[in-house]
């Protein structure tokens, strides 16, 4: 029998946590703000001494898993916080053998989508709910409402939602929860908005890049910019955070030496998780193309080679033109910013098309009106582009993608002459611009009615007869390349 009667004392029910991390520690105590009645355990323990600390009576700290699911009144419910991969399926496998039909595991982590699909089946075949829940907003979105993107059956997400809706953030009113399909969707989803993260990211650096390297702008000059553009169009958490990033000075500078930015003392080599790079793999087997989320991927490996790159600085010459900065600073800067929206534009639409693609080849919902309604609020890509996006799918659910929205078309038609101005200008300067670049090439590859590719298959029928259609005849024909008539003796 379970020491908590979930009729009694709480409305929303009972909720156990396993793995008391920054992230499962501040998820608890949201639960325990909405109501929730929370147990939790962590294999350490001094985290969960540390933890019991923290709840200061809260949350229930129990010593182990035992204990935790004799705690819990049935069917229970647990959410896993622990590291992606072995960690998980170890916890699972602990826990799978204690539980009773009809109780729900719920795993809160980055895990892949293909081992969720995996543990799903697993589960299902020994009774067991199992929600795979990617989770949005760092640490204090976990504490204050994160976005929610879930993937499972309809019963397991029926017996969560209580809790899930109540801890997630909130935009007008709505939770920033959804089911977005079977097994693996809510991590595929999770794993899709990390790659867009990192594209954002990427092409917010590149205009960071060109305003000091080019415009000459002093950081707090470009934070009083990202600052401006965050109250129009681009206005969305990424710009937000580096109009603050910018304007803040190092705190561990030299007593009475000049204010220097924080930013300009970190060394310029991103870190990365895989997330972005699971992206990348999964567009390119399903045949979708994502060169923004990609190059994005690249430009972070490519920062990583630091020591190589300064070697390589004082041996290549700079093949860049000797550009000044341009004539009219303000003009150029608000080019940037035109830039940036449409890239951003662009962005969004590779993770969407990409996600509708996976919905597809595994039979998910991954309905694009939702998702881009429950990344409004709570998640790291939130911005304001995101109602648009939404209403844009809403109003034309089978829209095949999103930059032929007609809203998108009006943006990306204002955008236009600033965004390739920016680009002549960084390619002048010698300064790159992958993500920035890539977007412009995405959109423009899109709208182009007839592109390159024919030659290309010309070449493949050439060296290896694999055939070429014909835009006249139907059907499959292959060319005796060097023994067909030629142009230059008709």
């Amino acid at each position: 029998m379970s020491d908590i009667d979930d009729t009694e004392h709480s409305p929303i029910g009972a909720m156990g946590v396993v793995g008391l991390g920054v992230m499962g520690r501040n998820l608890a105590l949201n639960m325990v703000d909405r109501g929730a009645d929370v147990v939790a355990t962590d294999a350490w323990e001094e985290v969960r001494r540390s933890a019991a600390a923290d709840f200061a009576g809260r949350v229930r700290v129990v010593d182990d898993l035992a204990g935790l699911v004799a705690a819990l009144p049935q069917p229970r419910r647990i959410l896993i916080m622990v590291k992606a991969g072995g960690p998980v399926d170890a916890v699972i496998d602990a826990l799978s053998g204690l539980l009773a039909p009809g109780d729900l595991l719920i795993d809160g982590g980055n895990s892949h989508y293909p081992d969720t699909i995996r543990r799903d089946a697993t589960l299902a075949a020994r009774g067991l709910e199992f929600i795979g829940l990617g989770i949005s907003g760092g640490e204090e979105g976990a504490r204050h409402g994160p976005s929610l993107m879930a993937g499972g059956s309809e019963a397991a997400f029926a017996a969560a939602a209580p809790v899930l809706t109540a801890i997630a953030a909130r935009y007008d009113g709505v939770p920033c929860c959804a089911r977005v399909g079977t097994d693996g969707a809510g991590h595929f989803v999770k794993m899709v908005h990390n790659g867009i993260e990192y594209a954002l990211m990427q092409a917010i650096a590149e205009a960071y890049d060109l305003m000091g390297s080019v415009l000459g702008l002093t950081p707090l000059q470009m934070s009083r910019q990202f600052a401006r553009w965050n109250e129009g169009a681009l206005s969305g958490y990424l710009i937000g955070i580096t109009a603050d990033i910018l304007a803040t000075a190092d705190d561990r500078a030299e007593p009475g030496s000049p204010p220097v930015a924080l930013v300009e003392r970190i060394v310029d080599a991103a870190g990365q998780k895989g997330t972005g790079r699971w992206t990348s793999e999964a567009a390119l087997a399903l045949g979708i193309p994502t060169p923004t989320l990609t190059e994005a991927v690249f430009a972070r490996a490519m920062a990583a080679l630091k020591g190589e790159r300064m070697t390589a600085a004082g041996v290549l010459p700079d093949l860049g033109l000797a550009v000044g900065p341009p004539d009219d600073p303000v003009a150029a800067a608000n080019a940037i910013g035109d830039a940036l929206l449409g890239a951003f534009v662009a962005i969004y639409a590779q993770g969407l098309a990409l996600i509708a693609a996976a919905g597809r080849e595994f039979g998910w919902q991954a309905d694009p009106a939702t998702i881009a309604t429950i990344w409004r609020a709570g998640c790291i890509i939130r911005a304001r582009l995101l109602d648009d996006i939404a209403r844009s799918f809403s109003e034309e659910p089978k829209l095949a993608n999103l930059v032929v929205a007609p809203v998108m078309c009006g943006v990306l038609g204002r955008a236009d002459a600033g965004w390739r101005g920016t680009l002549r200008l960084a390619c002048g300067a010698g300064i790159p611009v992958p993500a920035l670049c890539s977007a412009r090439a995405y959109v423009d590859g899109y709208r182009q009615a007839r592109g390159p590719a024919a030659l290309i298959q010309a070449q493949r029928d050439y060296f290896g007869a694999h055939t070429y259609r014909r835009t006249d005849r139907p059907g499959d024909f292959h060319t005796a390349w060097t023994a067909a008539p030629r142009l230059d003796r008709a």
